[in-house]
């Protein structure tokens, strides 16, 4: 892996730490989760043959510090930092995004708001609650969550939300064993999990709860591809990308692996996020 240039980047109330990879056009690559620039590392070396790839972490994870630790989250103000990286990096010309998970509804967000920056978005299951016909059943689960985070403390909240996410009737998943890990994917994992209570208090309850503007983006769709992973139908995270493509008349594209495939299965994800981004 080569190493990127590293970059911050001023923002209203935070400061970015953002990674450039490559040459050619711009390519924005926004985690999800608990999840920082490291979450594309897999990927951007092979992507940065085609393109200026940037990645970053996202206000309040790792590397970018809040300047108020207690400030409130929202998917317009992290889409607002998104659309400063590509003002900052890509002035002249749209940009092509890719988000994953909860960088997929602020992906979604900067379409709807900022069309005329971007020139192509992938959003790989969003999980957007609200566009289901059930969303009632899953704001309890995400109260639910809530609750035990404040009551019980961090491992059982991220219990009770790994089980909301799950397909009705899968059977829990069973914890694996520890394995050494090369120092920088330790390093990573650590930061990753040091994110967790931000991402599970501050991220969760607000990404989660975002209603976006279908219409706005049904006007937008030969911008937009929607993703599910192949491991994933039935999904919580799934379903919101399956059913905003089926509103928006267009094809939902599946990705190798499940939510978190763009780990799993790099080779492959990244493989078809070309293709994808090239078509």
């Amino acid at each position: 892996m080569t190493s990127p240039t590293v970059g911050r980047l001023r923002v209203d109330g935070a400061t970015l730490h953002y990674e450039v990879r490559g040459r050619g056009p711009l390519l924005l690559l926004i985690p999800g989760g608990a999840g920082d620039a490291a979450s594309f590392d897999g990927i951007a070396d092979d992507l940065a043959a085609d393109y200026t790839v940037v990645s970053y972490d996202p206000r309040g994870l790792s590397r970018s510090p809040l300047d108020d630790p207690e400030d409130r989250q929202r998917v317009a103000q992290h889409a607002d930092d998104a659309f400063r990286l590509l003002e900052l990096l890509s002035p002249d010309a749209p940009a092509r995004v890719v988000g994953c998970s909860s960088g997929a509804i602020v992906a979604l967000h900067l379409l709807a708001t900022h069309p005329e920056r971007v020139e192509r978005v992938v959003a790989h299951e969003p999980p957007m609650v609200e566009v289901l016909p059930d969303a009632a059943e899953h704001r309890a689960m995400l109260a639910r969550v809530q609750d035990t985070f404040r009551r019980d403390g961090l491992m059982p909240a991220v219990a009770e939300f790994a089980a909301g996410l799950r397909r009705p009737g899968a059977p829990p998943v069973t914890a694996r064993a520890a394995t050494r890990l090369p120092p920088q994917a330790a390093a990573r994992a650590e930061r990753t999990m040091a994110n967790m209570p931000y991402f599970v208090g501050r991220i969760v309850p607000s990404f989660m709860a975002y209603v976006p503007d279908v219409d706005r983006l049904k006007a937008l769709s030969d911008r937009l591809v929607l993703a599910g992973g192949t491991d994933s139908n039935g999904e919580l995270p799934y379903r919101p990308a399956a059913f905003l493509a089926e509103r928006l008349g267009t094809e939902l594209i599946h990705f190798p692996g499940g939510h978190t495939g763009l780990s799993t299965h790099p080779a492959e994800f990244g493989d078809l996020l070309r293709k994808v981004l090239s078509a």
